[in-house]
Order: structure tokens, then C-alpha cells, then sequence
């Protein structure tokens, strides 16, 4: 009883979490993917489309594509209908029109272990081989979407091939952002003028992003408890290559094929 009163509190006060207690509306289209696979670039990429003449920073990316897993129950109900939300969910059936990106496992890795440095989650000495065991077996306790393969095979296998399920694949945007751009914007009924692509893609760029975060860090939800400097791990991603490497995450992370190939 007491618990459940202090969920109402919470809730009332603004200070819960949505994630998957959130309410979610037939209009609601949800951008998914496991964390560190390009969803903060895709969420600034649909936040230019949607809204071309306006500017779209870290201050205010959260009232346009906000963070289910960031923002509480009744932020979420306050947001302008139709909705887009970002997301890390696991399969979720009420979740109807899902733009899904998945990225290589073994990238993944190397970014979330930056990522839980950055954030004091881990030690900086923490080994990385240690850490790729650790990801695959789910014992490092990254949140409530399960492991990789977990929550990718839990979208790929209920909603590939389906006119509401747009599938892409991290390392595709990166190499033809363009093409995947005219896919997502197809996908929301934005007609993908010239200009409008290239407008959206010069704002959402990764040299505008990392300089919008370096100036708005403090103001993004996101980014107030990071570290402002730390060890890059930008070499480690040639080790991903190495069969040394390969051999923690296990036969279905080893192959570069994604489960959308």
C-alpha cells in the first residue's frame, strides 16, 4: 500500500519514469533501437524533418522527440499529439508505427563501455574483454530492455515486413544517410523535397551535435551527470575486428551480418 502510494506521489509530482508504464496513444510513432545504436542522431534527424524552420537543440529536443526512459508519465501526456518518442523498449504491443534501428552488437559494446565510463558506472580499468562477456550474458544490469539480441529479436520477429515497421540499419545511415533519410521521411508522410534533406542532414550532423552538446550539456537530460572529459576508446573499434575480441560476444554478435541483412 505504501508503495503504491508513493508511485501516486511520483506520478503527481513529476518525478517517475515512464518507460513502460507510460500511456500510449493509436497516433504515437516510437523511434527504438538497444542504446548506443545512432537513436539520439535519428531522434535530431526526424526532430528536422518534423520541424523544419525550427531550431532543434538539446535544450529543446525533449519537447519535440522526448525520452521515454528520461521523462515522467505526465511530461509524456503534456506533449503535443501526434506524438514521436524515443524509446530502448523491448517489444511492446501497444506500440504501433516503430521506426527500429539496429547497429553491429560489437560497436555497440565499445560505445555502451565509453558510455558507462563516462557516466562513473563502471571503473576506467574495467577490462574490456571482461565487459564484452558481462554485455552478452546481461550482467551488467544496462536497464529494463534486456540484452541486444533480446530486444532486437524481440521487434525483428513480430514486426519485420510490416507497412508500420521501418527497419534500418545504423551502419546504412551512416554510409548513404541521404537514401535512409527519404525512407524515415516516407515512412512519416514528409515529402522528401532536395532541400529539405539536405537541411536536415547539415542540422543533425555529427560535428553539430557533439558542438550542441559541448554548449548545452547542462541543459539536456541526457548529459547533466557527465563527465566533461574522459579516455577515448576510438581505437578499440578496430579491435572489434579481432577474432580475440569477437569470441566474448558469442556466434550471434560475431557475424557482421545484422538480423536485417
Amino acid at each position: 500500500m505504501i508503495y503504491g502510494m508513493g508511485r501516486v506521489v511520483r506520478y503527481w509530482l513529476g518525478r517517475d519514469i515512464a518507460g513502460r508504464k507510460m500511456a500510449v496513444y493509436p497516433d504515437d510513432t516510437f523511434i527504438v533501437s538497444y542504446p548506443r545504436s545512432g537513436n539520439t542522431w535519428t531522434r535530431f534527424l526526424v526532430a528536422n524533418l518534423l520541424h523544419p524552420n525550427e531550431p532543434v537543440t538539446f535544450a529543446n529536443i525533449e519537447h519535440i522527440v522526448p525520452d521515454s526512459e528520461a521523462q515522467s508519465s505526465r511530461f509524456l501526456k503534456r506533449v503535443p499529439r501526434p506524438r514521436v518518442i524515443k524509446s530502448h523498449a523491448y517489444f511492446d504491443p501497444r506500440f504501433k508505427k516503430i521506426i527500429y534501428i539496429v547497429r553491429d552488437p560489437r560497436d555497440v559494446v565499445l560505445s555502451y563501455y565509453d558510455f558507462q565510463r563516462k557516466y562513473r558506472q563502471i571503473q576506467d580499468g574495467y577490462p574490456i574483454s571482461q565487459y564484452a562477456r558481462d554485455f552478452v550474458s546481461g550482467r551488467l544490469g544496462l536497464g529494463d530492455w534486456g540484452t541486444w539480441a533480446e530486444n532486437v529479436q524481440s521487434w525483428i520477429s513480430t514486426r519485420q515486413g510490416r507497412p508500420r515497421f521501418l527497419l534500418l540499419r545504423y551502419e546504412d545511415m551512416v554510409a548513404d544517410t541521404r537514401e535512409e533519410l527519404v525512407k524515415i521521411a516516407s515512412f512519416l508522410g514528409i515529402h522528401s523535397a532536395p532541400e529539405l534533406l539536405s537541411n536536415t542532414m547539415e542540422r543533425s550532423s555529427a560535428d553539430r551535435l557533439r558542438q550542441l552538446e559541448r554548449s548545452q550539456s547542462n541543459q539536456w537530460v541526457s548529459t547533466k551527470d557527465k563527465r566533461a572529459s574522459a579516455l577515448t576508446y576510438v581505437a578499440l573499434h578496430d579491435r572489434a575486428q579481432h577474432p580475440s575480441f569477437t569470441m566474448h560476444l558469442g556466434e550471434p554478435y560475431s557475424s557482421a551480418n545484422s538480423p536485417c541483412s
